[in-house]
């Protein structure tokens, strides 16, 4: 086999019938909504890169943390020949455990960008001339069909806290879909935000610079440029709220005018009143207990539990169980 093979689950066309259907359901509903995914245009992506080196945006510099000092440990208890990473981006955090893990044979990494997918095996072949790159372009929330043969031990990474901009019932869904592709001796390592004091979190989700204020705004951008809607994204306010009873961050645009955004392609006028938000993304945050049993009833059994020194986030490690009948 190739050191490096491209495969595309998505259908050409998928991104673009996804956004179609996300705006035209989430700006039509009552309260208005939308993915979190759309902010990532090439721009978005700069951005997020940005927020993940300000001073306020812990969870990045805390999850590699983990990484350097427990990757040893992780690649002692799953002795893997396959790493999988769901929405792996530029792979940069997995380099610490691709390291670690003596014997890996393949890397499979999942993200809906072939760009990104073909910079990071570039740069992970340079490292490791052994190793075999299967890039996968999919969107692994709706499911997920891995190349035949891998070898076993196989390793799920799905990191960065991802898990949390999911709702409950999302997650029960996705969890259950990666418990059902999983073999005996095969793991999951998950990233988790765990709840902390809001005077830590706000600020991580509403930095001084407005870098994440930029980010936030850019899912407006993004509409304009791929539906020819006529979004004013300077009419609209950043906004990052605490939602002490759903534990989680929700950030919404609050529009600072009445207006009528017109969206030629879905021939849809969407009415804001002065005030009214619209909610961007969740990103919830957990605590140990939840994560164990969240993983229990998708049929997971944690095994290992790593925080950083100052226990803002969290890595686990679970494994396949059979669900009572």
């Amino acid at each position: 086999m190739s050191p490096f093979v491209l495969t595309r689950t998505l259908p050409p066309d998928a991104t673009a019938a996804a956004l179609r259907a996300d705006v035209a359901e989430g700006l039509t509903r009552s309260p208005k909504e939308l993915p979190p995914k759309w902010f990532y245009d090439a721009r978005g992506s700069e951005l997020f890169d940005e927020i993940t080196l300000l001073p306020e945006y812990y969870p990045t510099r805390s999850e590699r943390e983990i990484l350097l000092a427990r990757a040893g440990a992780i690649a002692g208890a799953t002795g893997a020949r396959t790493l999988v990473e769901l929405g792996s981006g530029s792979s940069d955090k997995t380099r610490h455990l691709i390291r670690a893990l003596e014997a890996l044979e393949f890397y499979v990494p999942v993200d809906v960008s072939e760009s990104a997918l073909a910079g990071a095996a570039e740069t992970l072949l340079a490292e490791h001339p052994a190793l075999t790159v299967h890039a996968l372009v999919a969107d692994f929330q709706y499911g997920l069909a891995l190349p035949e043969g891998l070898p076993g031990p196989r390793l799920i990474a799905f990191l960065g806290g991802t898990i949390g901009n999911l709702l409950p019932p999302e997650r029960a869904t996705f969890l259950a879909g990666i418990r059902a592709g999983l073999a005996p001796g095969d793991a999951l390592l998950l990233g988790t935000d765990l709840v902390k004091d809001q005077s830590v979190l706000l600020p991580a989700y509403d930095d001084a610079q407005g870098v994440t204020a930029a980010f936030n705004k850019n899912v407006l951008t993004v509409i304009n440029r791929e539906l020819g809607a006529d979004f004013e994204p300077d009419g609209f306010d950043h906004v990052a709220l605490w939602d002490a009873r759903r534990e989680w961050i929700e950030m919404r645009l609050r529009a600072r005018a009445p207006a009528v955004v017109k969206i030629p392609t879905l021939d849809l006028a969407v009415h804001f009143e002065a005030g009214e938000e619209l909610r961007t993304e969740v990103s919830a945050k957990f605590r140990q207990e939840g994560v164990r049993r969240e993983l229990a009833e998708a049929g997971l059994e944690l095994t290992h539990w790593w925080t950083d020194e100052a226990g803002r986030f969290a890595l686990s490690l679970s494994v396949p169980v059979s669900l009572p009948v």
